[in-house]
């Protein structure tokens, strides 16, 4: 059977927070993020996923819309990715679904995964997370087998 594939984005460029002046939740995506955004396609459009995932903040479902556009797919928001959220819930709910899967997050999320892998004993090429980067996870007979880092296209 062949791995499953989680990536696992972290949202694109969105601007100084302490500049946004209304809920943090609608932060858009910079001119920056936006681009980010929008050459994720490429990098994430091969293998065709099965689903495109994300958090409901702005920001977060700015960054996934232009893969789930391309690919004519639905963007379904997880509460397991929202801020705050924890990395076991996020790989119990995806590993659940049909693979490849990419989820859109924060960059808490990410670090908590990171902490979780190396925890299992997962060897990280990087302890990188940032905006627009994505995690490729596989995982093999339920469990995460391997992970690799690529930065921001």
């Amino acid at each position: 059977m062949a791995a499953q594939l989680i990536h696992v984005v972290r949202h694109g460029h969105a601007g100084d927070p302490s500049a946004w002046t209304l809920d943090d939740d609608l932060r858009p995506l910079s001119e920056r993020g936006i681009g980010q955004a929008e050459r994720l396609v490429g990098v994430l459009a091969v293998p065709r996923p099965a689903g495109v995932y994300s958090s409901p903040s702005l920001r977060c479902l700015a960054t996934v819309l232009p893969l789930a556009r391309y690919l004519s797919l639905p963007l379904m928001t997880l509460p397991e990715l929202y801020e705050g959220g924890g990395a076991e819930a996020l790989i119990d709910r995806l590993a659940a679904e049909r693979s490849p899967v990419v989820a859109c997050t924060h960059g808490d999320v990410l670090a908590d995964l990171l902490s979780l892998l190396l925890g299992r004993g997962i060897a990280l090429p990087s302890l990188r997370t940032e905006k627009g980067s994505t995690w490729t996870l596989e995982v093999s007979d339920g469990a995460i087998s391997s992970a690799r880092y690529a930065s921001a296209p």
